[in-house]
């Protein structure tokens, strides 16, 4: 069969034309397989009705795409390392245009999805990683492990390109250190680790069984602010590229006040809108803690709620910023918005497929104005969008 696109979730579609093959007229998504490659032979990880799921395992003409991965383990972390980098950007910027299209979004005439925003660097960008453990029963060790794409089964590792050097550093001198006491790797949930700009590492083991413990706060400097953060809490995985996404957020702040929801410790508003008249909300109490002491030595006015219940704050003279998680906004939220119509809307989704359901219906007063994607997870099919909205009559 041959595989016709890339979809969303990051696999390449097919449709099954076997007649001797009980999946016959199915569609497929196969990991390991790109636009206009031949599969011959795949194996399944899930059968549904009118479709099934794999993984690739023989392709018979390869795309000129291909690269070869670098991590033995790249479909459990990164499946994307097999495309070259120009061509994954451009996928990702025609996932956009997909996702927008399903939604029934049809862009104004002068905009047009923005090609996808990177910094160029494509390893070793992850500032955050957890690793699983695995007990080697021949040298009755602890490895380092991920889990397989699909499975619960761990797989261990020698290697991984995709985070920051000095945290697999530190997670082998870790492991070192167990199998020196000859621990057993059944005790651990799982390894977790964080390391900031200037390559300080925190974070620690999870114990089966026992409350997560409270490891060392890092700091990191974003446009000229310093930001403290647990590694174990919410905070952007690409530093970088975040700061590029950032940049691009504040040449759209042009009122004098703005409300920043789903803030988290408050990276966007404090970056972007630290002169203007801030109002930043976050429900988790932990990530509020931080937001909170982000918000010393400075005017805004952090506020502990979910976003979707302190609708009174939205003003028309406003511009809201929307850093929704994966579910996107709720839909008194977008109710509310569309009521009270702030004159600019910047939402930022790290899911453009949710991102596109909201905007579809803030469409009914506002007019997409930019749409521009941005890497911020090389070699994988995670994209983070952002579209800025206009109130029709602004």
């Amino acid at each position: 069969m041959i595989i016709e696109k890339l979809v969303p979730g990051g696999q390449g579609l097919a449709r099954i034309t076997d007649e001797n093959s009980p999946h016959n007229g199915k569609v497929a998504f196969l990991w390991n397989a790109l636009p206009g490659e031949m599969v011959s032979e795949y194996e399944i990880t899930k059968k549904k009705s009118h479709y099934i799921e794999g993984i690739a395992t023989k392709i018979e003409a390869s795309s000129p795409h291909r690269l070869e991965p670098k991590d033995t383990c790249y479909l459990s972390t990164s499946p994307w390392q097999i495309l070259d980098f120009e061509y994954e950007l451009e996928q990702k910027r025609l996932l956009i245009i997909e996702s927008l299209s399903q939604a029934h979004i049809s862009l104004p005439e002068q905009v047009e999805v923005e090609p996808t925003v990177t910094d160029g660097v494509e390893w070793n960008y992850r500032n955050k990683m957890e690793y699983a453990l695995y007990w080697d029963n021949n040298s009755q060790k602890i490895k380092l492990a991920f889990h397989g794409r699909g499975t619960h089964l761990k797989i261990p590792i020698e290697s991984s390109s995709i985070e920051r050097k000095e945290i697999f550093e530190e997670a082998k001198n870790i492991i070192d250190a167990l199998n020196e006491k000859h621990d057993e790797a059944r005790k651990y949930q799982s390894l977790l680790l964080r390391a900031n700009q200037k390559g300080e590492v925190s974070g620690g083991l999870f114990v089966n069984h026992e409350p997560h413990p409270i490891f060392k706060n890092l700091t990191d400097t974003i446009i000229n602010r310093e930001y403290s953060y647990s590694p174990n809490g919410f905070f952007q995985i690409n530093l970088p590229v975040y700061e590029l996404a950032l940049r691009e957020i504040a040449k759209e702040i042009t009122t004098e006040k703005v409300l920043d929801l789903y803030s988290g410790v408050g990276t966007i508003g404090l970056s972007v809108a630290r002169d203007k008249d801030l109002t930043l909300v976050e429900s988790n109490k932990d990530a509020y803690r931080e937001l909170e002491n982000n918000c010393k030595n400075s005017d805004a006015h952090p506020v502990l709620a979910k976003s979707e219940e302190v609708t009174e704050y939205i003003e028309h003279d406003q511009t809201v910023i929307l850093d929704p998680p994966r579910s996107g906004c709720e839909k008194r939220l977008i109710d509310k918005l569309l009521e009270t119509t702030p004159e600019k809307i910047v939402y930022l989704s790290c899911n453009p497929a949710t991102q596109a359901r909201d905007v579809s219906m803030l469409s009914e007063k506002y007019s997409i104005t930019r749409v521009v994607p941005f890497n911020f997870f090389p070699k994988t099919p995670h994209i983070e969008n952002l579209i800025i909205l206009s109130h029709k009559t602004a």
